[in-house]
């Protein structure tokens, strides 16, 4: 019997020629990603047990994402703690304010993401970096110290299923449309501790930001990882962001590799999609959807859909329209915000009178910066929306890709945005 992608991963790490899905390993870490919420009771529990150490430096990425700018006096006391760590222990990969991002967005684009790799970090959406093939995975802030002082942690080795997509995505349907339709095919708890691994002629229209977006929502079907198979889009974008010509090893299943289950995916055949309050399972077809859902808010950003990409996709929405309902456009990292306003996209956000923020994780999580209120809705490129995720808990949360967003922000209702991108298309 053959492994898996994920298999193999693990089976290197470990030094071992094979592993089976349930067995107990401990593997080395390639990468660890560290944030201003969940690292600094790593480190003190760390300091207070006279361990204080990394075990390699140059092994760990850091940056303050969740709170920035401090919001308040323990938001900026956690800063303070997660600088004066970065700086006793040398770590040089570090991204302060100025220079920060949504940490999933930030590794990808400063390069230190490769196949082969087993990354681990102090976030749930730490899956993101699967899209790289390779192993990527959130833990909790004891793990993490763990994976600071030895560099390396017990997993246990996940069965896959597999998801197969295939055809070009129609007008207006997009990667967020792709991951929401899985996870309402197979639950919120359905991939439980599983690796998602993902092939199929889709994933040659896809980029690798739109790819990031797919594994970034596997914790969001229960995974443990999601994971897409390195090929040429996958080194363009490394060799784009690396001059050193890193050494990585990219892996591919075994034809007789086994799978808990195998699912198909006409993603010619699909179309938009929204998911309603309060699971991300509960995604419906956009020509299923009421047309009288009035929103207050609409938000675009997060580390699902806050890159260049989807920026683009909102802003050719709104060129020369008005939103509605009030409107965040939050750029995932500062070179993003940065290439946002060279490329004109805000001068069409500003004209459309969206709010522009600094990078921040904020809104998403419900605690600074576009928290919501009592009764009020909102429709986000974001990835949860459980009971009080952004806010008050009898606020209601929509999630859709940024073109759904964008489109129900001009009308002030959730709306199918493929009219407004034929309409687009019929401008030029």
């Amino acid at each position: 019997m053959g492994m898996t992608i994920t298999e193999k991963i693990f089976a290197a790490h470990c030094g071992k020629k094979r592993v089976v899905p349930g067995e107990l390993v401990n593997a080395k870490l390639d990468l660890v990603m560290c944030h201003d919420v969940t690292t600094p009771p790593a480190v003190e529990m760390l300091e207070k047990r006279g361990m204080d150490r990394v075990w390699d430096p140059d092994r760990v990425v850091v940056t303050p994402d969740h709170f920035v700018p401090a919001k308040d006096i323990l938001s900026a006391e956690l800063h303070r703690s997660l600088d004066r760590w970065v700086k006793r222990h040398h770590i040089r990969h570090y991204y302060p304010l100025g220079r920060h991002g949504v940490c999933h967005a930030i590794l990808p684009e400063k390069g230190h993401i490769l196949p082969g790799e087993i990354i681990v970090g102090g976030d749930s959406h730490t899956c993101t970096y699967g899209a790289f093939g390779a192993f990527s995975a959130g833990i909790g802030s004891t793990d993490l110290a763990a994976a600071l002082y030895a560099g390396e942690l017990w997993f246990r080795v996940p069965e896959t299923m597999k998801f197969t997509l295939n055809g070009a995505p129609p007008e207006g349907v997009y990667s967020k449309d792709i991951i929401l339709e899985i996870i309402r095919r197979i639950g919120v708890d359905g991939a439980r501790y599983m690796a998602m691994e993902y092939d199929g002629s889709t994933l040659s229209h896809l980029s690798m930001e739109a790819r990031m977006t797919i594994t970034n929502m596997a914790i969001e079907a229960g995974a443990k990882s999601g994971i897409i198979p390195a090929d040429n889009v996958t080194e363009a974008y490394i060799r784009e962001r690396r001059h050193d010509r890193p050494k990585y090893e990219v892996y591919h299943s075994d034809p007789d590799a086994k799978y808990v289950a195998h699912h198909t995916i006409d993603v010619a055949a699909m179309e938009p999609m929204v998911a309603f309050p309060n699971l991300p399972s509960n995604a419906h077809y956009i020509g299923d959807v009421r047309s009288d859902i009035g929103i207050d808010q609409a938000y675009i950003g997060s580390c699902t859909n806050g890159r260049i990409e989807d920026l683009r996709i909102a802003a050719a929405i709104l060129k020369g329209r008005k939103v509605k309902a009030r409107t965040m456009v939050v750029p995932a990292t500062t070179a993003i915000w940065k290439q946002a306003s060279d490329e004109g996209l805000f001068d069409i956000f500003y004209d459309a009178e969206c709010v522009i923020s600094t990078p921040t994780c904020g809104a998403c999580l419900g605690g600074h910066m576009g928290v919501l209120a009592a009764d009020e809705v909102c429709i986000s490129t974001t990835n949860r929306n459980f009971v009080g995720r952004m806010g008050s808990p009898k606020a209601k949360v929509y999630l859709a890709s940024p073109a759904t967003v964008a489109a129900s922000a001009i009308e002030g209702r959730i709306v199918d945005p493929r009219p407004y991108l034929t309409k687009r298309a019929a401008a030029e």
